[in-house]
C-alpha cells in the first residue's frame, strides 16, 4: 500500500472525498471526476475506490476495517460488499415492500469480480483510458446481467410480484 492510501485511509470524509476525487466534497466537477477516475481505473478494485466516494468512506470505516481486524480481508471485502447490497435491497423492501434480493446478489458478484481479478493480477494500467473504461463498464454490466439471471432462474429466489 503507498503512502496516499495510508493517508486516504485514515482520513475525515471531507479529505477522503478530496482524495478520491481531486476536488472537494460537492466541489464542482466531482460528479464527472468520480466516472472518470472509477471507469478509467486499472483494475476492478480500482474502479470502486473511485465509485461514490462518500459512500465508500462510511463503508470503509464502520464495515470493512472493523471486519478486517476479526477476518481476513477478503472475507471482509465481500462481507462489506454483501452489506452494500442489503442496504439497497433494504431501500427496495421499504418503498415497494418485498425485495428479490437483487442489490445483494448483485453485489455479491462485485466482490466475487474483485477477488477473481486480483487473484489474477489483472492490471490495465498500460491500457488506454478508453479500452479500461469498456472493461469496467463490461466487468459492472455482467455482473449486474448474473444477478438479473438468478434472480430469474433460480427456482427458490424470491420473486417481486
Amino acid at each position: 500500500m503507498g503512502l496516499n492510501e495510508k493517508v486516504i485511509r485514515h482520513s475525515n470524509l471531507t479529505d477522503y472525498v478530496k482524495a478520491r476525487n481531486g476536488v472537494p466534497l460537492g466541489g464542482r466537477g466531482s460528479m464527472s471526476n468520480m466516472l472518470y477516475r472509477s471507469f478509467g481505473a486499472a483494475s476492478f478494485a480500482g474502479f470502486w475506490r473511485y465509485w461514490n466516494p462518500i459512500f465508500g468512506y462510511y463503508l470503509h470505516k464502520y464495515i470493512f476495517l472493523p471486519l478486517r481486524h476479526v477476518m481476513p480481508r477478503w472475507i471482509a471485502l465481500v462481507l462489506t460488499f454483501l452489506f452494500c447490497g442489503a442496504l439497497h435491497d433494504s431501500v427496495t423492501y421499504i418503498v415497494r415492500g418485498t425485495t428479490a434480493l437483487l442489490f445483494t446478489t448483485m453485489f455479491l458478484f462485485f466482490s466475487i469480480g474483485i477477488l477473481m481479478s486480483a487473484l489474477a493480477r489483472f492490471n490495465m494500467s498500460k491500457m488506454s483510458w478508453f479500452i479500461r473504461a469498456i472493461v469496467n463498464f463490461s466487468y459492472v454490466a455482467t455482473c449486474i446481467t448474473l444477478a438479473f439471471y438468478v434472480r430469474a432462474n433460480v427456482p427458490f429466489w424470491p420473486k417481486i410480484n
